[in-house]
């Protein structure tokens, strides 16, 4: 199979804001593809399909290696994160971008596709 990547998409009310997020505070490496429109390398991905009853949707949830330091060095940066939840798969917490969207953060527990 050609498949290269994948792109994912951020939808947002103040786009702007997000890209400084994600370029100033998470430092994401990025490309200016034009205009100051900036496409950020993310870090390695997983793709996992869930069954739902509603609506088809999208969620954007970043991994890490440990939970409390990330959220320490989110806290440090001004960020405010939801309350550790402990859930089988992993330590699951979030936050939101300046433009409203919900990004979870968590630790899994589960093996990581990452790893393969």
């Amino acid at each position: 199979m050609p498949i290269s990547g994948a792109h994912v998409i951020v939808s947002s009310r103040d786009a702007e804001a997000d890209r400084a997020f994600f370029r100033d505070v998470l430092a994401f490496p990025h490309v200016d593809a034009g205009g100051g429109w900036l496409i950020f390398k993310l870090p390695p991905a997983e793709l996992a399909v869930h069954p739902g009853d509603g609506p088809p949707s999208h969620e954007l949830y970043l991994m890490c290696d440990d939970l409390d330091a990330t959220l320490a060095d989110l806290a440090a940066a001004g960020v405010t994160c939801a309350p550790v939840e402990e859930e089988r798969w992993g330590r699951l917490s979030g936050f939101r971008l300046p433009g409203g969207s919900q990004v979870g953060i968590y630790e899994p527990h589960h093996p990581r596709a990452t790893d393969l």
